[in-house]
């Protein structure tokens, strides 16, 4: 049976569907359990407690995440270093919800015991270990670290422990991300996409009561797990002459008034911050390769016309992109 591609090279649009049900009798279910894990949650080593093993992983797209239903009988999983240096799956974190069974998950020094309906993250890119002592079923949800705005510091506060119990947000998410997985695939793509956006700032706002709770200070809300995404999409499409508030909005699903108030507490306005990236990456551009022209680079990252550019540059760094070159080269 083929195995579908890891987590972050799948396709948006490929749901993965992997059953020991399908094996024919001697087949190695360990291998193969152990690779059907590996491809969608990060390379991994297990342990089963016998041949005869039986279980199901169901993935499905949702936008920028991924949902994942799995069914199995008790298990042992390990992610140490040898798999995080070797596996490209470690710019990632998972959402889980034990929808019945018990487990014990370490990471980052914390030993926690989980029973149905708790939620728990943990990261892909440090070791983990977890153990399911009798048959389970799961729901969880993947996705990019970056699109939760956490810095590597602030994930280690959230790992291995309970977000539910004591938040108001915590609280509604058990059985969203529940029925948010079972349902996934009845969304039309559309709406995927809109559920997906919504799911990721009820994250980011459970996560940051996590944070805030933690270490006694405030807590910001969703607002800037939504203006880190803001900036990585701008990043991504700093070559698109398209770029605008406007463009930038409708692929958030917010409105440009919304846009524009997630940068009042920046030094820069939405558009001033795409012209900024536009033109450090212009410049890097100019210092790799000398031989392009400044029009051609101009034009490359959006620039209406090469003196569009010329103006940008002096009014940024206080000389043309000519006498930068120049003073480069020299």
């Amino acid at each position: 049976m083929a195995l579908p591609p890891t987590v972050q090279d799948a396709c948006d649009d490929t749901d993965s569907f992997y059953t020991t049900d399908a094996l024919p009798p001697g087949a190695d279910r360990q291998g193969y359990w152990r690779d059907a894990w590996s491809r969608t949650f990060g390379t991994v080593s297990l342990s089963l407690p016998h041949d005869a093993y039986s279980g199901t992983i169901h993935t499905r797209p949702l936008g920028p995440l991924r949902s994942v239903a799995v069914t199995g009988d008790r298990l042992s999983v390990r992610r140490g270093p040898q798999h995080i240096a070797t596996g490209p799956e470690s710019a990632h974190v998972v959402v889980n919800v034990l929808v019945t069974g018990v487990a014990r998950i370490e990471q980052d020094g914390r030993d926690t015991r989980l029973g149905p309906g708790e939620v728990v993250v943990y990261d892909t890119a440090r070791p983990l270990r977890l153990d399911i002592p009798e048959s389970f079923q799961a729901h969880s949800l993947v996705l990019r670290r970056r699109d939760l705005g956490l810095s590597a510091r602030q994930t280690a506060d959230i790992t291995a422990t309970p977000l539910g119990p004591g938040t108001p947000v915590g609280t509604l998410m058990s059985p969203f991300i529940t029925r948010l997985v079972d349902k996934a695939g009845t969304l039309p793509s559309r709406t995927r996409e809109l559920v997906a956006h919504t799911t990721l700032n009820l994250l980011a706002t459970l996560v940051d009561e996590r944070i805030g709770s933690a270490r006694g200070g405030p807590r910001a809300g969703g607002s800037r797990a939504l203006l880190e995404r803001v900036r990585t999409f701008i990043d991504e499409h700093l070559t698109d002459p398209a770029l605008s508030p406007v463009m930038i909005a409708r692929a958030h699903h917010i409105s440009p008034r919304y846009l524009h108030k997630l940068f009042e507490g920046e030094s820069t306005t939405v558009s001033g911050f795409v012209r900024q990236r536009r033109l450090e990456e212009s410049r890097r551009d100019m210092a790799r390769h000398a031989d392009r022209t400044i029009a051609a680079v101009a034009h490359q990252y959006g620039f209406a016309s090469a003196s569009h550019f010329s103006r940008a540059f002096r009014a940024q760094y206080g000389v043309s992109a000519t006498e930068w070159r120049t003073a480069q080269q020299s």
